[in-house]
């Protein structure tokens, strides 16, 4: 089941969305000369279009039935020389149209990318993985085709709509009139079957990131699903997912395809009207033959686009919906953010209090009320208590990834919200209980902290972290793949790469959320001597599943409902026998237990 089941995406209103449409608009506006290349392009092509059709009138009037060998040439040489124009505009807005396209799906991705560097891990908290993806990719490829060759088509049909009207006024104004009455009826018509369109497109695109959330959650964690066996029920999830996706689909398809047959009925009568009309034309001697005919292929040059408007309010909508779902992104503001005035501290070297802080994930659910807490500079924090009880929570306030609902936190005697978040980032090292390495060698990982640093600073942090001796022993060492996620190393591998990724940032804070809960007994070792070096003289704070890790700290808070239950080092809380000796003592006996079944075990294989 998705942990993002109860995500409530943003409802759009069914209405056609001006607003959107011209935010789309804009973005093509920021490559100027790409638009009015292929504006220019297209209206010289239109133009050269009509023209040359008025040239085929020329050519039957004036060089076949006047039976003028001479004229005839001089016709068909303009006639060519206009086709190789026209060949040339086409190749111009087609190369136009295609750069600003990906210049757009560029520009899109781009600020998406940097406006997701900028939200707050709340926004994440809230948001499935596949509705982001479904953003950077689908959406913005949909978004860019649409001021490309969406826009495009839009302005070639409507540029060959007017051109055709003028050049059949010239030929004669009457029966233009006829075929300008039907146009407002086509306009009509598009507009009815415009919002029906639309409505059926924003389910499509719902769906669609909720299928691509599918698809990221089955895929990360297909170990999970074979081991519960939960290949069938994630199946039959998927399938009803699908299927409303297809019925959302078809109905969008099915309104398209009807669209189209109403329009050409439409043209139909047009068309009829015309034949009769210039047909009594011809015999009172109004009309030539080429007349007729130049007038019959402005009609169908004309209604052609028209016809077309199927195809394109259906990518129109589908871009539309996708652009909606984008802005509501780029609109996103950040929960957590630089105050006016913030400052760059030198240093979060010094003490760090928390005053009377509440904080709450969700309203009237509170996880930590009235808490305070004073933590001196080089103090190692230990933080235990059950899940839930606001250990993560607190480390989370001190990195600054949420900040207080009520309260403040003080670093050094300065409120943290005056201080930049890069500031404070950039000084807070954190390894997590799930460590994440990126795709790359070893070496890009451990510098991902601070990208400037020598290989004998990378070589150090990695030997001060335990991982030296085992990046040595792999064929190609420091220079070895870790696979997307470290999915190449063990876990206990993949720790001590994030742990020296940390040491190597060399951070006035230090933060270790249960970072040797996943690890075997050797690397836990490993992890702890580190601890000892890099803890000394820094403000640390380790959240602990195993107590044993943290004996050493100088202080142990006990964490219950979003409060301090008690405090001490090790010694004095066990003295207390409260809570702490409680957990302690329980883990002591059970890891005792654990000790001894396989000796108990291997007595009883001998004894048979």
């Amino acid at each position: 089941m998705s942990q993002h089941e109860h995500f409530e995406e943003e409802e759009f209103e069914t209405e056609f969305n001006g607003e959107t449409v011209l935010r789309i608009f804009r973005l093509g506006l920021l490559h100027w000369p790409l638009m009015l290349g292929y504006l220019l392009s297209v209206v010289v092509t239109s133009v050269l279009d009509g023209y040359l059709t008025l040239l085929t009138k020329r050519i039957v009037d004036e060089g076949i039935v006047a039976g003028d060998a001479e004229q005839i040439w001089r016709l068909v040489l303009q006639y060519g020389l206009g086709l190789l124009l026209v060949a040339l505009g086409v190749m111009g807005f087609i190369y136009s149209a295609g750069r600003l396209g990906e210049r757009v799906q560029y520009d899109l991705r781009k600020t998406m990318f940097a406006r997701l560097q900028d939200l707050s891990l709340s926004y994440y908290d809230r948001t499935p993985v596949g509705w982001l993806m479904s953003r950077l990719t689908a959406d913005a490829s949909r978004v860019g085709d649409l001021v490309s060759w969406g826009f495009m088509d839009l302005l070639w049909g409507g540029v060959a709509i007017a051109v055709s009207l003028v050049f059949m006024a010239m030929i004669n104004v009457q029966m233009m009139l006829i075929v300008a009455a039907v146009i407002p009826v086509l306009i009509v018509v598009a507009f009815r079957f415009k919002k029906k369109i639309l409505v059926e497109y924003r389910d499509v695109r719902k769906t669609n990131s909720q299928i691509t959330g599918a698809y990221n959650e089955n895929i990360t964690g297909v170990r999970v699903v074979k081991s519960l066996r939960r290949e069938e029920g994630n199946l039959e999830e998927f399938t009803d997912l699908t299927r409303t996706m297809y019925r959302a689909g078809f109905r969008a398809a099915w309104l398209s395809a009807l669209f189209l047959p109403v329009v050409q009925l439409i043209s139909a009568v047009a068309i009829s009207g015309v034949v009769l009309y210039s047909g009594q034309q011809f015999q009172l001697g109004g009309m030539t033959i080429g007349g007729i005919q130049a007038f019959i292929f402005y009609i169908t040059h004309m209604l052609f686009p028209i016809q077309e408007m199927a195809r394109i309010y259906a990518e129109m909508q589908q871009a539309i919906a996708s652009g909606e779902r984008i802005f509501s992104l780029v609109d996103a503001v950040p929960e957590v953010q630089d105050r006016s005035g913030a400052q760059d501290p030198d240093s979060l070297r010094g003490d760090i209090v928390f005053d009377n802080v509440d904080f709450q994930y969700e309203e009237e659910n509170p996880v930590l009320r009235d808490f305070s807490l004073h933590v001196k500079q080089g103090e190692t924090i230990a933080l235990v208590g059950p899940t839930g009880a606001g250990k993560s929570t607190i480390v989370n306030l001190v990195c600054r990834f949420y900040e207080p609902s009520k309260g403040r936190i003080m670093i050094n005697g300065r409120d943290y919200t005056e201080l930049t978040l890069h500031g404070i980032h950039s000084r807070v090292g954190v390894v997590l209980q799930t460590p994440y390495l990126f795709s790359g060698t070893i070496w890009e990982n451990l510098r991902y902290g601070r990208l400037d640093a020598s290989d004998d600073e990378v070589v150090n942090a990695a030997k001060v972290a335990g991982a030296h001796t085992f990046i040595e022993e792999l064929e190609e060492g420091y220079d070895s793949q870790v696979g997307e996620g470290g999915v190449l190393l063990s876990v206990g591998q993949t720790q001590l790469l994030s742990l020296a990724r940390a040491i190597l940032a060399d951070p006035d804070i230090f933060v270790m959320d249960e970072a040797t809960s996943s690890v075997d007994t050797l690397t836990e070792a490993l992890v702890q001597d580190a601890m000892d070096a890099i803890l000394a003289d820094r403000t640390s704070f380790v959240i602990a599943h195993r107590l044993s890790t943290i004996r050493k700290a100088d202080r142990i808070l006990v964490i219950e409902d979003g409060r301090i239950a008690e405090q001490g080092t090790h010694a004095q809380l066990i003295r207390q026998q409260g809570h702490y000796y409680d957990l302690y003592t329980k883990q002591f006996r059970d890891e005792r237990i654990g000790a001894a079944q396989p000796l108990l075990h291997a007595g009883k294989m001998v004894a048979a």
